[in-house]
């Protein structure tokens, strides 16, 4: 990778990928920009929230030029296959390229957004480029709650133009995006000894493409939390379903891929189980065979459990999961293809003997369609007999078409590539909606390069298309 052209880009994104930077926990590339920063003889400052801002004069003939910002997040989904040995918090992320694609083992490459953070050093450590002043503004964790950004101090920014480079599409200027909220549920439930007479064992679904909770919702892509749920649920519409255990998923903005249940049934039905999923097996196969080729379900015999939750509570998570919301809910009146409204089932967890833990995520461009939907999430929660706990959310950001930097940018695009770039509003979350309750002023575009399969171990970053992105990055600052 370090071999690629532009090499400055390249090894400053080699370099990020060899230091663990998982959410909330950012704290060693946190140190690497500091250091980065006073080996370049660059101000820095940070703020209470650990939001990190880089300054760096004006070249020749731009010293009088609005300050622009250049912003992206230092934090990484992590994500891995069930069958990587690979440690976030300590291990470099092993990457290789394949024909356009820069490509991680196993595990999320963290381009998202690693690569804007790269773009930004590039810029910053570059003697050759013509630019106004720039302020390039890391900030902490996004991926699990947005923190930099609600926490973002408000005397730390200076600049009244910001270009955030956490896009992921080829040639595509965002100028809006959705806001969400969380819904998260907890079940307290009692075990008891399992039926004497019956057979255990484990059923898994895997090899599911996952992906962006916001930029793939509507790709219809399998949620396995969900598959796993409705076949379970199928047994139990037959026979007498006891559940051990029930998890799937991961992060709160990633589709999940993965899930598997611990369930016990009567001895009698030891092949009736195995006969129904290899029916369901053919129906899934056949619903998903354009989206899903991967699509894996096994089922294993393992050990009697000594404990099973509680008929009813197993029957009523059964129904709950079926029950709840998952995927795009609308789509937008006013933008063609762009999705309004979704919700995310992201994952199911057993906290401990006693608990269990799910997570949902709602997204939407509409602040009342969100509220909307995150109160059907309670309310099928709520008639589960859950404790629900919704978090604060955060705002959407509402597009400027007469954006002065919009009109700039597009200029550049047309200058170098002859051609006029898509301008979009996106229903993934951005940072920006909440930089404009701090700074309402600040005019804002996204871009980025063309990335596939974020936030799942298949995420994948355009060498060809990151390099364009990185020429129109730079001419744009030359308008400015």
């Amino acid at each position: 990778m370090t071999e690629l052209q532009p090499h400055t880009l390249w090894n400053y994104f080699h370099q990020i990928t060899r230091i663990p930077r998982p959410s909330k926990k950012e704290e060693k590339i946190a140190a690497f920009l500091v250091v980065f920063a006073q080996h370049h003889h660059l101000a820095v400052k940070k703020d209470d929230t650990g939001n990190l801002l880089i300054s760096k004069p004006a070249t020749p003939g731009y010293e009088n030029n609005p300050t622009v910002i250049l912003q992206a997040h230092i934090d990484m989904v992590c994500e891995k296959n069930a069958d990587v040995a690979h440690n976030f918090e300590t291990d470099a992320i092993q990457t290789y390229i394949e024909g356009d694609w820069v490509k991680a083992k196993g595990t999320t490459l963290g381009a998202d957004n690693g690569i804007g953070m790269a773009m930004m050093l590039a810029v910053l450590a570059a003697d050759n480029l013509q630019h106004p002043p720039l302020e390039c503004l890391f900030t902490v964790d996004e991926e699990t709650g947005l923190t930099g950004a609600f926490g973002l101090g408000k005397q730390l920014l200076t600049g009244d133009v910001l270009i955030n480079l956490d896009s992921e599409d080829d040639g595509e200027i965002f100028i809006g995006c959705a806001g969400g909220i969380g819904t998260r549920a907890l079940f307290a439930y009692e075990n008891e000894p399992a039926p004497a007479g019956y057979f255990g064992f484990r059923v898994m679904v895997s090899g599911l493409a996952g992906g962006h909770s916001g930029g793939d919702i509507h790709l219809g892509r399998g949620n396995a939390i969900k598959l796993l749920n409705r076949y379970l649920w199928q047994l139990n519409q037959k026979m007498d379903v006891r559940l051990a255990s029930f998890e799937g998923g991961n992060l709160h903005n990633a589709i999940p891929r993965e899930a598997t249940a611990f369930v016990a049934v009567p001895y009698a039905e030891k092949e009736t189980i195995r006969v129904m999923l290899n029916v369901y097996i053919a129906t899934v196969e056949e619903e998903f065979k354009d989206i899903e080729p991967n699509l894996r379900i096994n089922l294993e015999s393992d050990v009697l459990p000594d404990k099973v939750m509680r008929k009813t509570f197993s029957d009523r998570l059964l129904q709950m999961l079926y029950a709840c919301p998952h995927g795009v809910i609308a789509m937008s009146r006013a933008i063609p293809d762009l999705v309004e409204t979704s919700t995310n089932l992201a994952s199911v967890r057993m906290i401990n003997a006693r608990q269990i833990e799910i997570n949902t995520s709602q997204r939407s461009s509409s602040e009342t369609a969100k509220a909307d939907i995150a109160t059907q999430l309670y309310a099928v929660f709520a008639l589960a007999g859950a404790e629900i706990i919704q978090s604060d959310g955060y705002p959407g950001w509402q597009p400027n078409v007469d954006s002065a930097i919009l009109k700039k940018s597009e200029a550049a695009y047309q200058h170098l590539f002859g051609d006029a770039p898509q301008v979009k509003a996106i229903h993934a979350g951005l940072e920006c909606g909440l930089f404009l309750e701090k700074y309402p002023h600040l005019d804002m575009i996204s871009i980025g390069p063309q990335m596939l399969g974020v936030h799942s171990p298949d995420e994948r970053l355009s060498i060809q298309s990151t390099q364009k992105t990185w020429k129109w990055l730079i001419e744009t600052l030359k308008m400015c």
